[in-house]
């Protein structure tokens, strides 16, 4: 899924604590860091020189890879499926990745690492697939906290065919690998650097990939309705743009599609608990929006988690116009299939050469 109704003042500025933050099935004691005053702090152009002061350090620019500390559990239902099922996020050692394990499969391989080429169904989510047929949907929100967060390799354990959807954003995912805990591991974080512009196209829709420095990330979209109309935002992905102006954002769509995706098996778990749904020019969350631009906020948090299943952060600059997971997948076939348009790097001799 993918949606504000008429703009009314929770469409401007950040949420007051106390307001429109669904309660986790887990409780960590932790506020969200994008209640702390960040308000608009968007990072702009790759042509901009680096500046540590502007652009804050996070875990990651260590370079070196991370796992988690210990085991995280939580549970709720698929968005699609309905289904309740649990999530457990594991250690895993250096090199090994994110690999997705279905619990509930005993009689075949039920381990689906993560890859490019692992995506089989990217409609209304991301779904991969490991050789054995056993498929897993709805990673994108998860893989783009790890991203974000700096987590190279996890285990992470479902007992059922989706990844729960808990409030349709990536902020209680975080909660979970904040509870967990952070660990350095020795091996030094691979890059995926663009050497040549990736672009593809489908009608009005596109995404492309640029040679860049860091990560940085622009997205456009255009809904004909007034309450999302052109939205825009441009930033630097790091862990404090994530936390603070991205992680929130919740999935959204449209109240005269939600028959049909349920007569096609779709949109069974889904509530005004975890999507933002609109009905003609209204918004039928009673709490309205979390913060300004939600709707684009969330396309990008999206695309972070769709662009980390090639398995390592971007060196690059992603610019995505109206652009889905399906879209995202083909630029990520598209670069894969380019092996002179891209290479593999590590910054661990840059930092020591610094130092």
């Amino acid at each position: 899924m993918n949606g504000e109704g008429k703009v009314r003042s929770w469409g401007h500025g950040r949420l007051s604590p106390d307001r429109n933050i669904s309660k986790p099935i887990f409780h960590f004691g932790l506020e969200p860091s994008w209640l702390n005053d960040r308000r608009g702090q968007l990072r702009t152009r790759c042509a901009e020189p680096r500046n540590t002061e502007s652009f804050p350090l996070s875990v990651r620019n260590d370079h070196h890879e991370q796992t988690i500390v210990a085991p995280a559990i939580c549970a709720g239902v698929g968005v699609h499926t309905g289904q309740r099922v649990k999530l457990v996020v594991r250690p895993a050692a250096p090199g090994t990745g994110v690999t997705f394990v279905r619990t509930d499969i005993t009689d075949r391989n039920n381990r689906i690492p993560v890859s490019g080429e692992a995506v089989v169904d990217a409609r209304l989510n991301t779904m991969i697939e490991n050789a054995a047929g056993v498929r897993l949907s709805t990673i994108e929100h998860l893989m783009a906290a790890l991203c974000a967060l700096g987590v190279s390799n996890a285990v992470i354990e479902v007992d059922g065919p989706e990844l729960p959807i808990l409030d349709g954003s990536a902020l209680q995912f975080v909660q979970l690998l904040d509870r967990a805990g952070f660990r350095r591991q020795e091996a030094p974080v691979r890059y995926i650097e663009i050497l040549k512009p990736i672009r593809v196209e489908e009608g009005d829709k596109s995404a492309v990939l640029l040679p860049c420095d860091r990560y940085e990330m622009r997205f456009e979209i255009d809904f004909p309705t007034p309450v999302i109309g052109n939205q825009v935002v441009d930033f630097v992905v790091d862990e404090a743009t994530f936390r603070s102006d991205i992680m929130a954002a919740r999935t959204f769509g449209f109240a005269h599609e939600v028959e049909a995706l349920r007569q096609a098996g779709l949109a069974r778990g889904g509530s005004l608990e975890n999507a933002v749904v609109i009905d003609g020019d209204e918004i039928l969350n009673p709490g309205g929006l979390r913060m300004e631009r939600e709707f684009v906020r969330h396309k990008a948090l999206d695309a972070i988690g769709d662009l980390y299943v090639l398995g390592a952060p971007l060196l690059g600059r992603y610019e995505g116009v109206k652009a889905g997971h399906a879209l995202n997948n083909k630029l990520v076939r598209a670069l894969l299939a380019q092996p002179d348009a891209w290479r593999e790097t590590t910054r661990v001799f840059d930092m020591a050469m610094a130092g």
